[in-house]
């Protein structure tokens, strides 16, 4: 993982230093992708192997977290906006309309495989199996009390759940512009809270209340925001015992000599759960694609061709070596038959 690193920040610079080709507009500055922690990995890999067969300097690559990289993305068209916004969650409609009024209307969504969230510590820490309603009562601001809501009492896991190990509640995890902390919102918050009678039944009467109750992670030590490097995280579980750290599946497999996964109601991450849904923390990665800087920006549409090849997102390509689980061969099919007929996304719903 620190090779992967250093050959990112080394894509980074090679791009910075002067532009890839000839051509206006947006293909002055080179290929450029920015956001998510998580696709940044199997991005700059893309990046690299793709200077390698076409030659010249590598596409720029930036780990920004998905909602700044999608920010970004959807500032404009042309010269100085990326060409690529990488993604560890679906567009929201809000970020679909504030493309769209910058005039970034023809989108590509592009899904490029599966990755699971994981809850992990260091190798020797105490083993977890969480159940659904868990992380709430251990990480949400709120939690039930009496007649309404009041401020989270639990310190400890076994306070949350007597069969969890008597330590110290202390998560390390992603930032608020993360898609995978938007992911483990909607994917362990979310249901945790609903596994709860009294916020099931607040579901149903005030669904807004519901959600921010949901949401809304402690602020007073025991969640701690650390940024949007995942593997800072992962280093962190090992200089730090008893913490637990919230990251892509990925990084688990690049650390497993390190780290190791607690279960989620008896589940434990890995490919097979992953790609067929068992796992609960189970996600799709996109990229979203400008249509109008394919023309403009040259050897994009060559490296987004290159991100969804065989040698790359096939089922022994270079991506699954990093831990990416690939897409099915229809739905890779259909994803390749998008890009060759530049079909723009929809409003998500």
């Amino acid at each position: 993982m620190k090779k992967l690193a250093a050959s990112a920040i080394a894509l980074i610079m090679v791009a910075a230093c002067g532009p890839t080709g000839g051509g206006a507009g947006a293909g002055a500055q080179g290929i450029w992708a920015t956001g998510s922690s998580t696709v940044f990995p199997f991005a700059t890999r893309v990046a690299e192997t793709f200077a390698q067969r076409q030659g010249g300097a590598a596409p720029r690559v930036e780990s920004t977290g998905t909602g700044g990289g999608i920010a970004a993305f959807c500032e404009g068209v042309g010269a100085g906006t990326p060409d690529i916004a990488n993604a560890s969650r679906p567009m929201k409609a809000s970020e679909f309309d504030a493309c769209v009024a910058n005039g970034v209307d023809q989108i590509l969504e592009i899904r490029i495989g599966s990755d699971g969230i994981v809850i992990a510590t260091a190798r020797d820490g105490a083993d977890f199996d969480f159940q659904a309603q868990d992380l709430y009562l251990a990480l949400a601001a709120q939690t039930p009390g009496g007649a309404d809501f009041h401020a989270n009492p639990n310190t400890a896991w076994n306070q949350v759940r007597a069969a969890l190990p008597g330590q110290a509640i202390t998560v390390y995890g992603p930032p608020p512009t993360s898609g995978t902390r938007d992911a483990f919102l909607e994917l362990a918050m979310t249901p945790g809270a609903e596994a709860i009678p009294a916020l099931a039944a607040l579901a149903e009467s005030d669904e807004d209340r519901f959600e921010t109750i949901a949401h809304t992670l402690r602020e007073d030590g025991r969640w701690i925001d650390s940024g949007e490097n995942d593997n800072a995280i992962v280093q962190t579980l090992t200089r730090t015992p008893g913490a637990l750290g919230v990251f892509g599946y990925s990084f688990l497999e690049e650390n497993l000599t390190s780290v190791k996964a607690a279960s989620i109601n008896g589940v434990q991450p890995n490919a097979t759960t992953i790609a067929d849904g068992s796992y609960p923390l189970s996600r799709s990665l996109f990229i979203y694609v400008k249509i109008s800087h394919l023309q403009t920006t040259p050897g994009l549409a060559e490296f987004v061709e290159e991100f969804l090849s065989d040698a790359a997102a096939g089922p022994d390509g270079y991506l699954a070596d990093r831990g990416l689980i690939p897409l099915p061969a229809d739905q890779l099919a259909a994803v390749r038959q998008a890009l060759r007929a530049r079909t723009p996304m929809v409003r998500p719903s």
